[in-house]
Formats: C-alpha cells, structure tokens, sequence
C-alpha cells in the first residue's frame, strides 16, 4: 500500500529536495536563498483548469517578481508532457491573455516523491494526481502559507499576491493585518504585552487609532 507522508507544517522549514524541471535540476530551497518562492502543484498538463491557472501564472509572473517572489510548478507528469503541453499552452487563448509563454520552471514528479514530501497527494481526491497546493515560502526558507484547492476549482491569484505582500509587510512593520486586507489600509497593531504598554499606546493617536486596548490600528 502506498504510504502517504504527513504535510510540512506552517512554520516548518521547507522540505528539502532534488528535482529534474523544464530549466534543468533543481536543488529546492537552497536554489532560492534570499527569495520567496510560491511552490504550486497541479493535478495534471493537457487539463482545462491547470491550463487556465499555468496561463494566468505566466502572465502575472512579473507581479510575482516585483514582490521577490519565485514560482516553481509541479506535477507527476513527464519531462517529455510537460514540455508539449508549455508549447501547446501559447497557442491558447485564456480571457485577455494568449501568446503565453511559460518561463518559471515546471518539477517533473513521476515518482511523486516530491507531491508526498509536500502532501500534495491527498488520496480521497487522488492517488495518482496531486491536488492544487500552494505554499508560499519565505526568503529564509520557511514555509508560511499552505492553500489547497480542489481538483475541480482554480486558484485566486489576487489572494495568492495580496496573501504575499501581506506577510512581507507583517515582516517589514511589525504589524497584522485584518480580514480582507490590501496594501494601503490600515494595519493591526498587536497587542501590548503589558498594561504599561497598552496605556502609553493609548495616548498616541497620532501614530494609531485604538478603539480599545487590544483592538489598535495604523494607517501607515
């Protein structure tokens, strides 16, 4: 029976592995260092879903590179599949995007060493596929989002973009940020570890507003 190893973890350093792409071997995350890296998997090429989500990748890649950020795909395809199916991809035409080139690489997993590394084989959907996994990993090779999605439904790329720059400005202001959050509203001041603290916050609204002592915010 095939053994499936439990998913790498929020906070986890990102597992480490080899891996034969469309631009040649890869050694992950080491290849990365000092870059964020957005490690997507996809349940297969010459797929309608996957092939809307790999045009919608290409095109947007460089809002992915403006926040240094790297992708990486993978599934269990062939070398041979995926790069038939890369050449197919710029003949089609996906909403307001067609002449796709696909330039970041593409993991060739047969073995599907690296979708059980990463839980991307989640076997009530699939053993022979990986789901639509998303994992967001940090300059420092820290793992710090998970996103899974269905065989069946395509990714937000606005979510998977504004969850990145959220997480770069947490890093960059020492802030939270609030549901629904976008570059430019306020920010959540966390809480103050003492009663000290959450006084002298309270008497400077000029940096913040605090509607109470653990519900603060920064404009900027």
């Amino acid at each position: 029976m095939q053994e499936y190893q439990k998913l790498p973890l929020i906070g986890d350093k990102a597992p480490h592995f080899e891996a034969v792409t469309t631009n040649g071997p890869i050694t992950f995350p080491e290849d990365y260092k000092g870059k964020w890296v957005v490690l997507f998997s996809h349940p297969a090429d010459f797929t309608p879903v996957c092939t809307t989500e790999f045009i919608t990748f290409a095109q947007r890649e460089p809002e992915f590179k403006a926040l240094n950020t790297e992708l990486v795909g993978l599934s269990v395809d062939s070398l041979h599949s995926h790069i038939a199916w890369l050449r197919a991809i710029e003949n089609l035409t996906f909403r307001e995007y067609k002449n796709t080139k696909v330039k970041f690489p593409l993991i060739v997993d047969i073995s599907m060493n690296v979708s059980n590394l990463y839980g991307m084989i989640q076997p009530n959907q699939s053993t022979t596929q990986a789901v639509r996994a998303v994992f967001i990993i940090d300059d420092k090779g820290i793992i710090r989002t998970i996103l899974y999605y269905p065989l069946s439904t395509g990714r937000n790329f606005d979510e998977i973009l504004r969850v990145i720059k959220a997480l770069q400005t947490a890093d960059k202001e020492g802030v939270a940020t609030p549901a629904d959050w976008v570059p430019g509203e306020p920010m959540i001041v966390p809480p103050a570890g003492t009663t000290e603290g959450a006084n002298k916050r309270m008497e400077k609204p000029e940096d913040m507003v605090c509607q109470d002592w653990f519900f603060c915010f920064r404009k900027k």
